[in-house]
């Protein structure tokens, strides 16, 4: 069987996350991940010279890629990845939508409402892990998505992430200062820096703790917690109802949609 290659891209509101998966033999394996700025006045030939950059640094051919599939939570960046695909890879991009076959019911009142994201995380944490399942992803804004034993998709939580609260706390306050989001050496802060640190990394993780103490009676006292995003990793060394951290979980979704679809 001869060799294919699927790029993926997720369109988020500050960053935008891209893989490379390579087939062989009918599986696909993320062999390159990159994460650039999102930024709504980028032409799509600025983007095309910075993603052709990002495929030499790897010693990448664009003619590589076969197939090109993308989600967006920012509707004006479409048409630009659109012209982007065309351009580098001569490819109409499969785009993450109404209409898409993603083998999961989405029973949100309206379900256009949904974030394109929150469908691809939670079609990739059903298929993982099964049901029920919380996906939890700290980008923007941290969101909760539940999955009921079924594998439907029953709707969820959106708190402000953890970078726009910190980025709303120095903005109103004149005598803070923007930190690194790192364990202090006691929760009782010492320092100023301390105090902060303490309030955003043991906050956040109360936090998640405490909204999937409450999702658990409805969703079902079984599902598991999977969380994604920059500050996963770290956010659960200090949550107890975290149980899987999966960096890729978009992109893996994103590989799923794709393969349902093609």
């Amino acid at each position: 069987m001869s060799k294919t290659s699927l790029l993926v891209v997720d369109i988020g509101n500050t960053n935008v996350s891209l893989g490379i998966f390579d087939y062989e033999d009918g599986q696909g394996k993320l062999s390159h991940h990159w994460r650039l700025s999102t930024h709504r006045e980028q032409t799509s030939d600025e983007l095309a010279i910075a993603l052709h950059s990002l495929f030499d640094h790897e010693g990448r051919n664009n003619k590589e890629v076969t197939d090109v599939i993308l989600s967006s939570v920012v509707p004006p960046m479409v048409p630009i990845w659109e012209r982007v695909s065309m351009k580098l890879f001569s490819l109409s991009p499969l785009v993450v939508g109404p209409g898409m076959r993603t083998g999961m019911p989405v029973r949100y009142e309206n379900p256009h409402e949904v974030g394109a994201d929150r469908i691809v995380n939670s079609v990739a944490a059903y298929e993982m892990f099964g049901g029920p399942v919380i996906a939890v992803d700290f980008g923007t804004a941290t969101t909760f998505d539940c999955i009921s034993r079924d594998g439907e998709y029953m709707g969820g939580v959106i708190t402000p992430g953890i970078h726009i609260s910190m980025e709303a706390l120095f903005d109103r306050t004149s005598k803070l200062h923007r930190v690194e989001i790192a364990r202090p050496r006691s929760v009782i802060g010492k320092t100023t820096t301390g105090a902060l640190q303490s309030g955003l990394l043991f906050g956040y993780a109360g936090m998640v703790d405490a909204m999937v103490k409450r999702i658990l009676p409805e969703l079902g006292a079984d599902a598991r917690t999977v969380a994604t995003g920059g500050l996963a990793r770290r956010i659960s060394e200090e949550s107890e109802a975290i149980e899987e951290v999966v960096p890729f979980l978009t992109l893996e979704g994103l590989r799923i949609l794709f393969e349902k679809n093609r």
